[in-house]
């Protein structure tokens, strides 16, 4: 029923630990306690209704309960799907792997309810250039938008970066690219006075992310 997400012959080898998709994973029956999860009114009850929607394959009844940009978004994941729900904080509920390994601290899929609807999706994401890895989440630290940043950077690398908030009227940050180190990448920002390091791992078929965050002073 699925299609696989072409990644070249590399993926095969991690097919073991990571299952990656282009269609919504039914044939990943959710766990017990997704399936046993609130189904009362929002936001719980309105992000289980889009994410059962979404299993079944179910695009009309996703749009009862979601912007198309959330549908959209949701009906693009990659991975397989997440296996446990985990509770909402405020109005973002989260859905995580127990069995998967994903990059970023994500985890899984975080859902944004206003009022009856999922109005944003938040999705782990397969990225295959470090660089790519490192200017999404320096775009996410200028937004100030956590959640993306977990998308594709490892929370303790995240908790690092939001310690100070990005200040536009502040220092120029210079992006430098990234150079081989040790088990990865080091992505550098430059700017007067020093730089920061992006520490990127993991390869081109399990996909990227940022795994800690460090500093040089001139």
């Amino acid at each position: 029923m699925y299609r696989r997400l072409v990644l070249g012959g590399a993926a095969l080898a991690v097919t073991a630990t990571m299952t990656l998709t282009a269609a919504p994973a039914s044939a990943a029956p959710a766990s017990a306690s997704a399936a046993s999860a609130p189904t009362s009114a929002a936001p719980s009850g309105v992000a289980n209704k889009l994410f059962r929607a979404w299993l079944a394959d179910d695009r009309t009844a996703a749009a009862k309960v979601a912007t198309p940009a959330a549908v959209a978004s949701i009906f693009g994941y990659v991975y397989r799907a997440p296996d446990r729900f985990a509770g909402c904080s405020g109005a973002v509920c989260r859905f995580t792997h127990t069995s998967v390994r994903v990059p970023g601290g994500l985890d899984g899929i975080a859902m944004v309810v206003t009022g009856s609807k999922v109005t944003k999706v938040y999705q782990s994401r397969h990225v295959t250039k470090p660089s790519t890895v490192a200017t999404r989440l320096f775009a996410a630290w200028r937004r100030g938008d956590r959640y993306s940043a977990l998308e594709i950077a490892a929370t303790g690398a995240v908790k690092t970066l939001f310690k100070v908030k990005y200040d536009p009227r502040g220092v120029a940050y210079h992006f430098q690219g990234c150079t081989p180190e040790p088990k990865g990448f080091a992505c550098a920002y430059s700017y007067e006075g020093g730089a920061m390091l992006m520490h990127v791992r993991g390869t081109r078929s399990s996909g990227y992310e940022v795994s800690s965050i460090s500093y040089l002073a001139d």
